[in-house]
């Protein structure tokens, strides 16, 4: 037990007024600027040469870490759902975090032998494969090798924990610097496991004694281990925190000590480097976070940053800022989509969750941004890359062209939704307009580009789309409020018709061609409702919000209609696969090639 004193000093707390509505999949967040979320693999049972070879639809808890001028993330995946075996573990690399490598294998299946048991479960395993399960990904040692590790656990049935402490034992091998690997030993083993009765060799046994320091070096480190909990034996001396807190990360405080959190945002304080803690990790005061994993980190503007899904749901994804690693007064939307699960499996959750950054030591990105990675629907795997410092809100209104933007990296102002299949990125038109292009054959997903602008009740928006066909796709220009609510909807169907929303109706405003050109002027008040739209030159009349807003503060390209499901009262597993999974959309293209506003003061 401990003082409330001492627990009102050495505690994190959310000290904001924020709250997510979670009717919204962007809770009604404000988002941080300049935002881009990158898918960067998309499961396909259909067609596995679309994702990583095996056609698996159960892929979870990434990890990230940026070594040799590049980003690696190694993620789990069973063939089906969660703790349904078989499982393997697979790793995919990136030099600049949007261009992503295809999926390889770094940790295969593993035969469980016949005959295995578990304390308490009456299942004995017959043709089984384990399961992975790893809390910690990376480790990169003094003399700069980088090691990646993984675990392989055990599950009887499909209600089983891989994370009892009664797996098989964890597994490593080295990533060169010439992007190959080293052979894969047993750095740990559980309980009744040894050298005799595995696959692998034990770590001791390598040749190459770097390779063996870098494993011991890592398992001298107590805020290493302290990631191991939960899979390593109940008992594992090397644990220093031995109950069952889940999903471990920390960082450092100027005066040297060590914040820690853990799953359902528990936080607890160490002063000599993990080795004991100040008390058994708590809730952190106001923080709200249900199942699912909180990362928290140092930022290279020398503050803090907590990344989590702040509801009892697994979305939004939201971040929170804190000027002195205690107090965090703040909290943005990082990703407020949720793609539709396209394939059913046990213990699959909706929306983006189990984000994990770059934990200390594994990696600096030179860009200075905020790095992290999670699964979609345990499905699909995305990394986002968050500015910093992070900000939310604009001051200065949008005069953008793109002439000299070559990279989507430098949309700095532009918050970027960016699926495999719906891809966002820098590109010519067919007249060699440099232009942001939205290109869309995901039927269940769709790109955005969004810009946010100053908070205006009168202002006049300008912008140029250009649209590839007439024939296929639809993109969706709305004009959206601080919560992410649209009083103003501008749509390019796949009938070749531009139209505005205009209450429960469409009204036409006009056929579009294909590669041409449409400079768009809107002129719109808050206060009256009252807009007026101009294309080309020509106006072409006056509309009226079809929702009430106060002020507009963004405006969202979107290459599909608005996905409302799952929400809350979503039954919580998906037991079933969606028609032609892995199928594509007839393939569609949009453009901007310019965007601009200017905020009208009385």
């Amino acid at each position: 037990m401990i003082s409330q004193q001492v627990f009102a000093q050495d505690t994190i707390r959310y000290c904001g007024n924020t709250l997510v509505n979670v009717d919204y999949h962007h809770g009604m967040l404000q988002p941080a600027v300049g935002v881009h979320n990158i898918q960067i693999f998309r499961a396909n049972r259909q067609h596995p040469e679309e994702a990583e070879g095996f056609g698996w639809t159960y892929n979870h808890a990434p990890m990230l870490c940026y070594w040799n001028n590049t980003f690696y993330v190694e993620y789990l995946s069973d063939s089906v759902g969660e703790s349904v075996p078989p499982g393997h573990t697979l790793l995919l690399h990136s030099k600049d975090g949007y261009k992503w490598s295809k999926p390889e294998v770094i940790f295969p299946v593993y035969k469980v032998p016949d005959g295995t048991t578990k304390p308490g479960n009456p299942n004995v395993a017959k043709n089984l494969y384990a399961v992975m399960h790893q809390r910690m990904g990376f480790y990169v040692s003094k003399d700069n090798r980088l090691l990646v590790l993984g675990y392989y656990g055990i599950c009887l049935d499909a209600h089983d924990d891989p994370n009892d402490g009664n797996g098989i034992g964890r597994v490593v091998r080295e990533v060169y610097k010439d992007g190959s690997y080293g052979p894969i030993y047993f750095l740990h083993y559980n309980h009744n496991w040894n050298e005799k009765n595995t696959d692998y060799p034990f770590y001791m046994k390598s040749k190459d004694k770097g390779f063996i320091k870098a494993c011991s070096e890592l398992m001298a480190t107590s805020l290493m281990m302290q990631q191991w909990n939960e899979e390593a034996d109940r008992d594992d001396p090397l644990i220093p925190l031995q109950k069952e807190y889940k999903a471990f990360n920390y960082y450092h405080l100027p005066n040297g000590k060590v914040v820690g959190l853990w799953k359902y945002a528990l936080t607890s304080v160490s002063t000599n480097e993990g080795k004991s803690w100040q008390y058994n990790p708590t809730r952190a005061p106001f923080f709200v976070n249900a199942n699912a994993k909180i990362w928290g980190q140092k930022t290279s503007d020398n503050k803090y940053a907590t990344v989590y899904n702040p509801s009892e749901f697994r979305w939004p994804l939201a971040i929170s800022v804190s000027e002195d690693g205690w107090n965090y007064k703040n909290l943005l939307l990082v990703n407020g989509e949720i793609t539709q699960m396209r394939y059913g499996g046990n213990y699959k959750s909706y929306g983006p969750q189990y984000v994990r950054g770059i934990i200390e030591g594994n990696g600096t990105p030179p860009d200075g941004n905020l790095w992290v990675t999670y699964s979609m629907n345990k499905e699909d795997i995305w990394v986002s890359s968050l500015p910093v410092p992070v900000t939310a809100g604009a001051t200065t209104d949008a005069h953008d062209v793109f002439d000299t933007v070559t990279n989507l990296a430098s949309l700095q102002k532009w918050n970027i939704y960016s699926p495999l299949w719906a891809p966002v990125s820098m590109a010519k038109t067919k007249d060699n307009v440099q232009a942001i292009k939205l290109q869309d054959q995901d039927p269940f997903d769709y790109a955005k580009a969004e810009r946010i602008i100053p908070a205006a009740v009168r202002m006049t928006a300008d912008f140029t789309i250009v649209p590839a066909q007439n024939n296929a796709g639809l993109l969706e220009v709305e004009f959206v409020d601080k919560g992410g609510l649209p009083g103003i909807r501008i749509a390019f169907d796949s009938t070749g018709e531009c139209y505005v929303k205009s209450g429960y109706r469409n009204k036409k405003l006009f056929n579009y061609k294909a590669d041409s050109s449409y400079s768009f002027h809107i002129q719109l008040n808050a206060a009256t409702r009252f807009y007026t739209i101009s294309v080309n030159g020509k106006s072409i009349g006056n509309n009226l919000f079809f929702q009430p807003l106060h002020a507009i503060e963004r405006i969202a390209f979107r290459t599909g209609a608005v996905n409302r499901f799952p929400n809350a009262d979503t039954p919580t597993d998906q037991d079933f696969d969606l028609p032609n999974a892995g199928a594509k959309a007839t393939p569609a293209v949009f453009y901007i090639t310019q965007f601009c506003t200017q905020k009208q003061v009385d």
